[in-house]
């Protein structure tokens, strides 16, 4: 036997871990033919010190030479589980219990992959057949439990699993499928009954305590949240996951203090990436202060976390937002594909990053996989409302009226008020009653103020579950029911999944079908509604001209300037303020094609993140490759107030595939023509629908050549150009 087996072995026991797995490795690759007990006891050191790939290597290598050791087989699925290649973990764990159909281990771990596969019936059957042989193990009991509820069975799973946590009440991954199960099925109460119960048999554990915080979060009632974490962080200042969920539940309403308590987690705990990236979604949502430096701090914090894995959904959302937010986009794209992003995000019940993907479709086949994305967050939602239906009352007096409820926490000082505004300012009060539905973590503004001295009633819960919510908007017995909000930031889309009115619409807030069948209409206009029925989830309910009205926040809001841009500076400028979500390397790249095409003009970034360094830098390089030196780019940093700028800019170049919506009609507002690439789905046809109807449909191209066409010839056309900035308006 190599000598080098030998010194392996005492340096593992002086502790020199890394010196005995190079020894070892070198006396393998020396003797391939090495007994099948070597490479055990290799791989059985690999998987206990975690490392799983050069496990998985090892392991490999060995079942090669000695195909019929079971052990060995075992260990490489093991390790093949831990690098999260399930299937091929399965189709050994198979072989090796075939060899040995004895072996325990092998079939647990066979099981414990069925359960990672949601293969229900196949961990049914597996640990059925270790349970009876083990009917005291608890962890055997949690295992079947699981394989129950991946089979839909939650009665049988739910028994298992409270029969685990009794078998040892020092089980804490039990009580976690309990706990996951209640709330999952809406049964709050329940859960926190269990959890209580589970705290007071492990007075230790600090898992435990934190499933409260997030069942109180989730159950709506932040605040009580708050309070009780605040409590603990008072006895234990120094516990990284305290200040990590003060930080998560306080954001809404308390973003300062949020980043001060993530800041605090990130400190005692550098290494973990749930406190990394919840800092940079923290500052990346940040307003207060110096905006742009937020931003670059907040990519800085994803970079130092990018030499790992990004494999949890919420890791991934919160890496992408932040490096698409200045522009890393060959960064972004290194995470996860188009479809391998959206799908993840999708089936871990996350609607909210789906509104970047948009950006990212370049194919036919992209749009129908976008439409994938939704119906699977859709189909998702509506199982879970189905767990636990809420109750409905009985029909309503009639009074001739119909009862309209617009679901949006935008209504008040947010774009979509300033489209919805008109109408509650408008409809016939003989005819109709309105009701609005609002979950704002913030203050009351003055919009707000005004939308609810509009409509019959304006409800504004702060503190609500999905469920809760939906409940209570039933019992006002709605005729239709319209969402305007998507899943933007502190909506609650998941309430139309409940079905709480008999009808269900949206519009405004969300520039493509959200994905729940329950939701019957998407109110459109003409010029949007796609000619492909398969790129609409709902059935269109089409306005005669247009989906959208300005209300009054435009009206005579902001000077426009008696001249042009043009004859004030002596060039021309092109720009944009729309947000970076929109952006992708190959619009980037157009707009600077179109700035090279005119000579003398530059390019405007009307944006917060202007004074971010590496937002500038990426800028500066995407122009650089179409031959455009960064002289030429002109950044103008602020936030709310960028429409003044607008008097700045000659021509604004829309961008593509995800076009301008609100940006749109600010700039056609401040008399700034807008240049526009329209495409097939929904979410590629907002500016042209606007251009339409203002008249200005041969401002949209079908081609990007076409886009640049019309972006320089307007250039040329100084007179079009003046007509446009005095009469637009």
């Amino acid at each position: 036997m190599d000598p080098r087996f030998a010194e392996a072995e005492a340096a593992l026991q002086a502790g020199r871990y890394e010196e005995a797995v190079r020894l070892t490795e070198a006396a393998l690759e020396a003797d391939p033919k090495s007994p099948a007990r070597l490479y055990r006891n290799f791989a059985t050191l690999l998987v206990r010190r975690q490392d799983y790939a050069r496990a998985a290597h090892w392991a490999k290598a060995g079942a090669e030479q000695h195909p019929k050791d079971a052990d060995l087989l075992n260990l490489l699925g093991v390790a093949l589980r831990r690098t999260a290649r399930p299937k091929e973990a399965l189709e050994v764990l198979e072989t090796a219990a075939r060899l040995s159909p004895k072996n325990t281990a092998i079939l647990h771990n066979k099981g414990n992959v069925h359960n990672d596969l949601k293969d229900g019936p196949g961990a049914v059957e597996v640990f059925t057949r270790l349970v009876r042989a083990q009917p005291a193990n608890a962890e055997l009991q949690r295992a079947l439990g699981r394989g129950y509820l991946h089979s839909g069975d939650t009665a049988k799973a739910e028994m298992r699993f409270r029969l685990a946590v009794k078998l040892k009440p020092d089980n804490i991954d039990g009580w976690m499928d309990l706990l996951s199960l209640l709330t999952d099925a809406y049964r709050m109460e329940e859960a926190a009954e269990a959890l209580d119960k589970a705290i007071a048999a492990n007075p230790a554990s600090a898992q435990l305590p934190e499933a409260k915080a997030v069942l109180l979060r989730r159950a709506g009632r932040r605040r009580d949240a708050d309070a009780y974490l605040t409590a603990l962080a008072e006895a234990q200042p120094d516990q990284a996951w305290i200040h990590y969920q003060i930080g998560l539940t306080v954001a809404d309403y308390d973003r300062e203090r949020a980043n001060r308590h993530l800041r605090r987690a990130f400190e005692l705990a550098p290494g973990n990436l749930d406190c990394r990236l919840s800092l940079a979604e923290s500052l990346n949502r940040s307003r207060y202060g110096d905006e742009s430096a937020h931003i670059e701090e907040a990519y800085q914090v994803v970079k130092g976390g990018l030499g790992r894995p990004i494999t949890k959904p919420t890791h991934l959302k919160i890496a992408s937002e932040v490096l698409m937010r200045v522009g890393a986009h060959a960064e972004r794209d290194r995470l996860a594909g188009f479809a391998e992003a959206g799908r993840r995000w999708a089936e871990a019940g996350m609607h909210a990053p789906l509104l970047a993907q948009m950006a990212r479709v370049e194919t036919p086949e992209d749009r129908r996989e976008l439409i994938a994305q939704h119906r699977i967050w859709g189909d998702l939602a509506q199982a879970q409302a189905a767990r636990k239906p809420i109750s409905r009352p009985g029909p309503r007096s009639p009074d001739g009226k119909i009862r309209i409820g617009f679901m949006s926490s935008d209504l008040r000082n947010h774009p979509v008020a300033y489209f919805a505004l008109p109408l509650f300012e408008h409809y016939d009060r003989n005819r109709f009653e309105l009701y609005c539905y609002s979950y704002n973590q913030g203050e009351e503004d003055q919009v707000q103020r005004l939308i609810t001295r509009s409509v019959h009633a304006f409800r504004w819960w702060k503190d609500v579950s999905d469920r809760e919510a939906a409940q209570r908007i039933a019992q006002d017995q709605l005729d239709i029911l319209i969402e305007l909000g998507g899943s933007t930031h502190m909506n609650k889309l998941a309430v139309m999944a409940f079905k709480p009115a008999q009808r269900q619409a949206s519009w405004l807030g969300y520039p493509h079908s959200a994905g729940p069948s329950a939701i019957d209409h998407i109110i459109l206009d003409p010029h949007l509604v796609p000619k492909d029925p398969a790129l609409l989830i709902e059935t269109p309910l089409t306005m005669p001209k247009t989906w959208l009205a300005l209300g009054r926040t435009f009206r005579d809001a902001h000077d426009i300037a008696p001249d042009l841009a043009e004859e004030r500076n002596g060039f021309i400028t092109f720009g944009t303020a729309n947000n970076p979500h929109k952006y992708n390397e190959r619009l980037i790249r157009t707009w600077a094609r179109v700035v090279r095409a005119v000579p003398g003009s530059k390019f405007a970034f009307i944006r917060p993140e202007g004074n971010a360094p590496s937002f500038r830098q990426h800028m500066a390089d995407y122009f650089a490759a179409e031959g455009v030196s960064a002289d030429r780019l002109v950044f103008h940093t602020v936030r709310g107030a960028h429409m003044p700028f607008y008097n700045e800019v000659d021509i604004t170049l829309d961008p593509f595939p995800l076009t301008g919506g609100t940006s749109t009609c600010e700039a056609l507002w401040m008399g700034a023509p807008v240049v526009n690439l329209r495409g097939e789905a929904l979410f590629e046809r907002l500016s042209y629908s606007i251009l339409s109807n203002v008249g200005l449909a041969h401002h949209s191209a079908d081609t990007l050549d076409g886009y640049i066409d019309i972006a320089v010839k307007l250039a040329a056309d100084r007179e079009q150009r003046r007509e446009l900035r005095r009469n637009l308006r």
